[in-house]
């Protein structure tokens, strides 16, 4: 790990850098304390740090600096519990170990590996991404954020945050841990908060030299504050209580897929019997599958699609 106490002192933040930039008056942070000092950016980012010296978490991902893994890794974390992308990062990453061999795969095999992490379309987007890397850009994925956001599944913040990760880049963005902080650390009395009041401060507070560790430092700073208080998250103007996952649709196309990646045929009526679940039930997400790319019909029958 760098000696972040010394490169603090030293290093300039974004602010500093972009002092004669002229900014657009919109994008001003409406909280208390304005504008940050340099003092007050100090004293957050060793706070930030001194944290994450004594209590950083050692996940699989973060040990690597290639593009490749770190894509995989961000797109399975997108609304998925780290815990639950600790058990599924190596064994997918063992099967798939490169663009190539992704590009190649069935989609059978890849939602075998994928089963437990739901928000089976990203399985199908990274898919598409390693086909798309291989085919034109030589199996090496881009850096530049805005050629990232041109690929399936990736948005905004997830390609500022490959950048950030697989490419050192100092970008802006926010994920719900380090939103957390911020709400926590410069709104304390606030609530109905934009990203926009937020996008901001994470500007002026980022750590330019070192942007991969000192986002790593934030997320896991946020983690910890969702244990000790009260989730500031709730106090979001995109705040959303995730909606119950049991007997959901989104639950029972993962059972009809789980279901055809065990037998490679199924008709409407044998998936209903394997699942216990009604007709309705199943024809209805069987045409928001086939929608989604996931299967075809050969007459009666359900087959997992073969090409993307």
């Amino acid at each position: 790990m760098c000696n972040y106490n010394k490169n603090i002192m030293k290093s300039k933040s974004t602010r500093d850098l972009r002092k004669g930039k002229k900014r657009n008056p919109a994008s001003k942070p409406v909280c208390p304390g304005k504008r940050l000092t340099q003092a007050a950016v100090r004293r957050f980012q060793e706070r930030i740090y001194l944290h994450y010296q004594a209590h950083g978490r050692k996940l699989p991902w973060r040990t690597t600096q290639d593009p490749y893994r770190i894509l995989v890794s961000e797109i399975m974390l997108q609304q998925t519990q780290v815990q639950t992308v600790m058990g599924k990062y190596e064994p997918f990453i063992s099967t798939f170990p490169d663009f190539p061999s992704l590009a190649r795969a069935s989609l059978r095999m890849v939602l075998q590996k994928w089963q437990g992490l739901g928000y089976n379309r990203r399985a199908i987007a990274l898919m598409q991404i390693a086909q798309r890397v291989t085919d034109e850009f030589y199996g090496k994925l881009p850096s530049s954020v805005e050629t990232l956001k041109t690929f399936p599944g990736i948005g905004a913040a997830t390609a500022a945050s490959i950048a950030a990760f697989a490419f050192h880049k100092p970008t802006v963005f926010i994920e719900t841990n380090i939103r957390r902080v911020f709400i926590h650390s410069f709104f304390h009395d606030r609530t109905n908060i934009r990203d926009a009041e937020i996008l901001p401060l994470v500007e002026q507070t980022l750590h330019t030299s070192h942007p991969r560790e000192w986002y790593y430092a934030l997320m896991d700073y946020g983690v910890v504050l969702k244990q000790n208080h009260e989730n500031p998250n709730r106090r979001s103007a995109h705040y959303q209580k995730q909606p119950p996952f049991q007997g959901s649709n989104r639950q029972i196309r993962g059972m009809i897929l789980k279901a055809l990646t065990t037998k490679s045929c199924l008709s409407e009526q044998e998936i209903a019997q394997r699942l216990h679940l009604s007709r309705e039930k199943i024809k209805y997400n069987l045409v928001q599958l086939e929608k989604e790319g996931f299967i075809k019909r050969k007459r009666r029958k359900i087959t997992l699609a073969e090409n993307l």
